[in-house]
């Protein structure tokens, strides 16, 4: 057990936070305590719970559940980051999302959290060579979320996707860390051709819902791209694109939009 995982044990605020919740939620609707005793409070980690919730959202006849927390348990025993990853993730939708009032509700609710989650495991699966395992996995999480990520796409932690409806993300494509984006957003290819394809986005970016950011065109950090944008150039940092095609209309506004999720094309931009 790696340094990482003994000392997210010994001192875990979220995991311990998200208990607190669940004993409040249960108290104030008996009628969750099943659902809640089964997902939160029936574990000792918060990879436990995690796990838990994978394997229910993922499992079917073609792969039991039995199985797939056996291979889940696996990602997060054998690599720490895992379970960090998650946490950022967890915050970052708690304090971007204005829907979320509680940390335990991505965890229970949220298929954008769940499905980054979910492609984590299929993407270290994917990168100790168990190629089909990690197919199945990104097969089960756009099946059950709508969210189809290839396993070898490499994504970045504190990572919030708002809605997450018919999200896209290809194989060659790079997730920064503290990057947002809303529902049908695509990071995808212009044609056939089996190489690096794939957008690359920086750290803090946020994407707006519908946009389409096609190629392998780099997207600086702390940039902004306008719901419904189909971008098909590289966009410097902290800059604000938007169109089809997309183009700057601006600066990004702030210091990190992703953060901010402030997606207004105001006058003095």
């Amino acid at each position: 057990m790696g340094k990482a995982s003994k000392s997210l044990k010994a001192v875990d605020p979220v995991w311990h936070r998200i208990g607190e919740e669940a004993r409040l939620a249960v108290a104030d609707e008996q009628l969750l305590g099943g659902l809640v005793h089964s997902s939160i409070l029936h574990h000792a980690t918060f990879e436990a719970a995690l796990a838990y919730r994978i394997t229910l959202k993922l499992s079917s006849p073609e792969m039991s559940a039995q199985t797939l927390r056996q291979l889940v348990d696996d990602a997060f025993a054998s690599d720490a980051t895992l379970g960090v990853a998650a946490r950022a993730d967890l915050v970052a939708v708690y304090e971007r999302d204005p829907a979320c009032h509680r940390l335990m509700q991505p965890l229970l609710y949220f298929k954008g959290f769940q499905a980054v989650q979910a492609y984590r495991v299929g993407h270290w699966l994917y990168s100790q060579g168990r190629h089909d395992l990690a197919y199945f996995v990104q097969m089960r999480v756009s099946e059950v979320f709508g969210v189809d990520i290839h396993p070898a796409a490499k994504i970045g932690q504190g990572i919030m996707i708002d809605h997450a409806h018919s999200i896209v993300i290809g194989e060659t494509a790079v997730v920064g860390d503290n990057v947002s984006m809303l529902h049908s957003v695509t990071l995808g290819g212009t044609g056939k051709e089996d190489d690096d394809r794939h957008p690359k986005i920086g750290d803090g970016v946020l994407i707006g819902a519908g946009a389409h950011v096609l190629g392998n065109i780099t997207i600086g950090h702390c940039s902004r791209i306008a719901a419904g944008s189909v971008v098909l150039s590289d966009v410097p940092p902290c800059k604000t694109v938007a169109g089809v095609p997309a183009k700057i209309v601006g600066e990004a506004g702030c210091a990190q939009p992703s953060v901010t999720m402030d997606q207004l094309l105001s006058e003095s931009i």
